[in-house]
């Protein structure tokens, strides 16, 4: 019961989000600006975003690199499953399917390949934050007061997510240091609970401190951070392509705000930040760069299809294939989670 109403409150969420996207707007105009939109900026655009997810494969190879040697084909499939996963589903149940299936092919600690995911979203804060900062020099001197309150409340929001981001690294960077002292903390911790609990989070905390290994490895985690960059600055990229194939003046620089708001706008539990995406992407486009309302809507929709739309379909074959059905992806990633074992590797749950 408790899983439905959550289900229709953030259906309902969805429905207000896009109702508030579309107020203003002549929807016949949004269909024309759509249809007179610069196809080959459109196509660049998708090429830029399929360029991503190839990255991300890429950097979380990196990443876990201390757990085993793990091959780019599995990571990039595991990777589209579980973008996937979360574009159809509410929750980000991906952020664990993803670690889940490709712990189940290649013989790792689960727990381990889900520390590894936690790492990769603190360097995305980081480098966003890096992108949100250096395009704020180079763009709004030229903004005035026209933002009104947009600008300083992204200061401020900025400012408070670097600051935890940061003090989330330094904390994995002490726990990758020493993941038996971490086992032995969180065993000390829950001691009040019953023994098999107790010892079952604290092998669960030490195999995902494991997962923070890279960061006693500078090579990689350089590697890996410069792959970050590749994946943000290409996503900012297509932000731009399509902005511009709407007509709407945004210069470069530009792309590096609207992406801040955009990745807020996803943060909005809704399947694939359905209606947070767009009414991010309208509000960033029509306050920072005075597109018209039109202009903002289809740019939105059709920058929101090129970054869900492809992985999504992919995703949706690949987890045909691998026997992941979606009625199944919350049984699995509850499994994974709760993987409890002291030496458990993924063939054993099979």
């Amino acid at each position: 019961m408790r899983r439905h109403i959550r289900t229709i409150v953030i259906g309902l969420l969805g429905v207000g989000l896009m109702a508030f996207v579309l107020r203003g707007a002549d929807l016949d105009r949004v269909a024309d600006a759509v249809l007179s939109a610069r196809l080959d900026l459109l196509g660049l655009a998708v090429l830029a975003m399929i360029a991503t997810y190839l990255a991300r494969a890429v950097r979380w190879c990196y990443l876990l690199e201390p757990l085993g040697r793990v091959r780019l084909g599995g990571a990039l499939r595991a990777t589209v499953m579980g973008f996937a996963a979360t574009a159809i589903l509410p929750g980000r149940v991906g952020e664990i399917l993803r670690p889940y299936v490709l712990a189940r092919r290649e013989q790792l600690s689960v727990s381990a390949a889900i520390g590894t995911v936690v790492l990769e979203r603190l360097l995305d804060i980081v480098v966003i934050l890096a992108i949100f900062g250096l395009s704020v020099a180079a763009f709004a001197p030229n903004l005035g007061s026209e933002p009104g309150a947009l600008l300083p409340a992204l200061y401020a929001g900025a400012i408070a997510a670097g600051g935890l981001a940061l003090g989330t690294l330094v904390l994995a960077c002490a726990a990758a240091t020493n993941p038996e002292a971490v086992g032995r903390g969180v065993a000390r911790v829950t001691s009040t609970l019953p023994a098999g609990l107790s010892s079952g989070l604290a092998r669960v905390s030490h195999r995902f401190s494991e997962g923070l290994g890279v960061m006693r490895r500078p090579g990689p985690l350089v590697w890996a951070l410069a792959w970050t960059v590749f994946v943000w600055v290409s996503i900012s990229a297509g932000i731009w392509l399509v902005s511009v194939a709407f007509g709407v003046d945004m210069p470069p620089s530009g792309a590096g705000i609207l992406l801040v708001l955009v990745v807020l706008g996803v943060a909005v539990p809704t399947p694939a930040g359905v209606g947070g995406y767009h009414a991010a992407f309208q509000v960033g486009a029509t306050t920072l760069f005075a597109a018209s309302a039109e202009s903002a809507v289809g740019a939105g929709l059709v920058a929101h299809a090129i970054s869900f739309v492809p992985v999504t379909i992919g995703g949706v074959v690949l987890m045909a294939c691998e026997g992941v059905h979606l009625t199944s992806i919350s049984r699995l990633a509850g499994a994974a989670a709760g993987r409890t074992e002291p030496d458990a590797r993924v063939e054993d749950e099979r």
